[in-house]
């Protein structure tokens, strides 16, 4: 019995005993610390964003009431047909909503919920939300390490403490396999790293933010570390090539074309050595979009790109079996090939990368960066577990890496 298993099950009967469940009324303290009165039933379940509707479909799917942003033709592919077919209710929160009050009154959901890094400014929103409307918000720090006590907390709120429990199970054994995985390699066998976000894949996710926190969690090297961290940064293809990563990862086909066909890209390792790899994202993304529970079976996936050598479990089996247990979705054979097609890493790819300075997980204490007058930045102090009782909120941030060429753009 691991030490993980047990200290979430006391978890969750702290939370049990403090009220945090649907069958009566009560008081349910969430991730942002706030106190929320939840109704005697909850039937109906309105997501105020994409992290929290993969997380409320994944627990309850037949509470959720609608998707906050259209489903393509090929994402209701991988889904049941009942999930396909839900209506769009919009997005409340974030940058871009589409959804306010109007929207809650004729919805009317028993409960909202929301998913994401917890911060003042977005807590201060779930307030107001839940002040003006007068229906429950609440808001969940859902990030990789939480995401065993979160399924476990809000699946006990939603009446599926069951399904909650087998979900959690399988997220702890998803993170202890590549947590596993990464304690008996080399230090100086870890990759350097390049994930490319948009269709020109000059976007990469900085380390500390959601987009890039399951490849924090692998321990390998950001090549774009130096450039700060939290959020995403635009970048030059100067500055991709004199990084030179041993493995690049393409959000978008595009870019994944490009980098085996453009010849401003010949140069680079990851292309030489064919470690390139298009990030699956059906239904919803592996690595991010959103950075929400669907990235579980990412982490299985990366520990097969990052460490292909030590891969002993079929990759194919797991992503049947986590395909069905999340989004009861039983994949064809066909359906797991489109899926794998071009993210697939075969065994003796790895190649020895020596002296680097890591990031993430396991990793050895990363190189400082210098800073004004050749003052090295340390690394981030780790905040622990927070919220829902477990410390202070917040995602770790890892840090190390390169110094930029050029000034880079920052995203907003």
């Amino acid at each position: 019995m691991s030490f993980r298993w047990v200290a979430g099950r006391i978890a969750l009967a702290m939370l049990l005993a403090a009220g945090a469940q649907s069958t009566q009324a009560a008081d349910f303290v969430d991730s942002a610390q706030r106190r929320v009165m939840l109704p005697e039933r909850i039937g109906r379940v309105m997501p105020a964003g994409p992290t929290a509707e993969v997380l409320v479909f994944a627990l309850a799917p037949d509470k959720l009431i609608g998707w906050t942003r259209p489903l393509s033709a090929a994402q209701q592919r991988f889904l049941p047909a009942k999930a396909a077919h839900l209506p769009v209710i919009g997005r409340l929160s974030g940058p871009y909503p589409t959804a306010g009050l109007d929207a809650l009154r004729r919805l009317r959901p028993d409960v909202i919920v929301d998913a994401g890094p917890i911060s003042a400014e977005r807590s201060g929103f779930a307030d107001a939300i839940q002040r003006q409307s007068g229906i429950p918000y609440i808001f969940v720090d859902d990030s990789i390490e939480r995401m065993p006590l979160i399924l476990r907390s809000l699946g006990t709120v939603l009446g599926v403490g069951d399904r909650a429990e087998d979900l959690a199970i399988y997220a702890e054994h998803a993170i202890d396999a590549l947590r596993g995985r990464l304690l008996i390699r080399p230090p100086n066998e870890r990759p350097k790293v390049y994930y490319g976000r948009r269709p020109d894949g000059l976007e990469t996710a900085l380390p500390g933010s959601p987009a890039n926190e399951e490849i924090d969690e692998g321990g390998v090297i950001n090549v774009a570390a130096g450039l700060g961290r939290d959020g995403r940064i635009a970048i030059t293809p100067a500055q991709l090539r004199a990084w030179d990563p041993n493995i690049i990862i393409a959000e978008d086909r595009p870019f994944y074309d490009s980098l085996l066909h453009d010849p401003i890209w010949r140069t680079l390792d990851a292309v030489r050595y064919k470690r390139v790899y298009l990030a699956p994202s059906l239904p919803f993304g592996w690595i991010d979009d959103p950075p929400g529970v669907n990235r579980l079976i990412g982490l299985y996936w990366l520990s097969t790109v990052f460490y292909p050598d030590m891969t002993q479990e079929d990759l194919r089996t797991q992503v049947k079996e986590f395909y069905d247990k999340f989004y009861g979705d039983k994949l064809t054979d066909a359906q797991v090939e489109s899926l794998m097609r071009y993210a697939e890493a075969k065994a003796g790819e790895t190649r020895r990368v020596g002296g680097e300075p890591l990031v993430g997980i396991g990793a050895a204490l990363p190189t400082p960066v210098p800073g004004p007058g050749g003052v090295g930045t340390g690394p981030a102090p780790n905040t622990g577990l927070g919220g829902l009782g477990l410390g202070p909120p917040g995602r770790r941030v890892p840090t190390g890496g390169m110094v930029p060429l050029a000034p880079p753009t920052p995203l907003h």
